[in-house]
């Protein structure tokens, strides 16, 4: 079992930056891949940022390429989000997600997300 906690939301201008954290409980932390996705009111949840476990590589959705940068810390057991240059469009409740394999339209586990507002 493995439990995910967000933090670091809240309310920015346009422009600014934040960054997000995702704690992982669990010792196995390492074999999971990790995703960022985000929810917008009246809209369906979208991919952001992940990681791959096996060629470590990250990727992005192109909305937020070259202003997000993902990162992890396994001694941590905690992923990153950096955001910056941010819009009013990335107004969102930001989720956390991990899988150990399959795609990311059905991880394994969700954390509670985090409010993301960005005012014009």
């Amino acid at each position: 079992q493995v439990q995910l906690v967000e933090s670091g939301g809240g309310l920015v201008q346009a422009g600014g930056s934040l960054r997000l954290s995702c704690a992982a409980s669990g010792r196995t932390f390492s074999y999971y891949a990790m995703g960022w996705f985000r929810q917008a009111p009246g809209k369906e949840r979208e991919f952001v940022a992940a990681d791959s476990r096996s060629f470590g590589n990250t990727y992005y959705a192109d909305s937020v390429k070259g202003r997000f940068a993902f990162s992890r810390d396994n001694a941590k057991n905690t992923v990153y989000l950096q955001m910056n240059s941010l819009k009013p469009e990335d107004t969102a409740v930001y989720y956390c997600a991990a899988k150990r394999g399959g795609s990311w339209s059905s991880p394994d586990y969700w954390g509670q997300g985090t409010q993301v507002t960005v005012s014009s």
